[in-house]
């Protein structure tokens, strides 16, 4: 038998998910920042709300999916800029996503038509706004601000805070900053 010169590849451990994921977030993984800042279930009572059919008769049919899970994946896609499809594409692939919108390795994703479903019925009540207003004003009001961009490059910045006292701000706000 041929000694062995190389990891071993192929057997899956029992701890072995986790420790990707701690991997992933002492990379300093932006999607656990949001996470560790935000608690998503504020948005559910709006959500539900506006988006739930209530008039449904009986049980019967396809369940949708969590709303919070489709307005997380909305945000993904305005974060990193991405497509309907590639959205899809990219929770299937990326550790990242799936931790970020609460799914397991098997869980079912979320089509593009269904992606595209659930953008429009939020256009169609109105609520896009609204709720990227509330999103972008809680992390701001954590010391974050939200930039969009391409899936390479799309981070967090840390806000630049206040350092003027309130005289100063008095002084500036009466024309006369140019002293300070």
């Amino acid at each position: 038998m041929q000694k062995q010169i190389y990891k071993t590849r192929g057997n899956k451990g029992l701890f072995d998910e986790q420790f990707n994921y701690e991997q992933l977030s002492s990379m300093g993984n932006p999607l656990d920042t949001i996470c560790k800042v935000l608690d998503f279930e504020m948005f559910r009572p709006l959500l539900e709300a506006k988006l739930l059919n209530k008039e449904k008769k009986n049980n019967a049919g396809a369940k949708p999916f969590d709303v919070l899970l489709m307005f997380k994946i909305i945000l993904l896609q305005r974060y990193y800029g991405l497509g309907d499809k590639q959205v899809e594409y990219q929770i299937i692939d990326r550790l990242s996503f799936k931790r970020f919108l609460g799914l397991e390795t098997g869980d079912k994703v979320p089509d593009e038509k269904t992606v595209w479903a659930f953008r429009e019925q939020l256009t169609k009540v109105g609520l896009v706004d609204e709720l990227f207003d509330q999103f972008i004003g809680h992390l701001e009001s954590n010391g974050l601000i939200f930039n969009e961009g391409q899936i390479i490059d799309a981070s967090f910045t840390i806000a630049p805070r206040q350092r003027n006292t309130r005289e100063e701000n008095r002084q500036i706000k009466d024309g006369q900053g140019k002293d300070l």
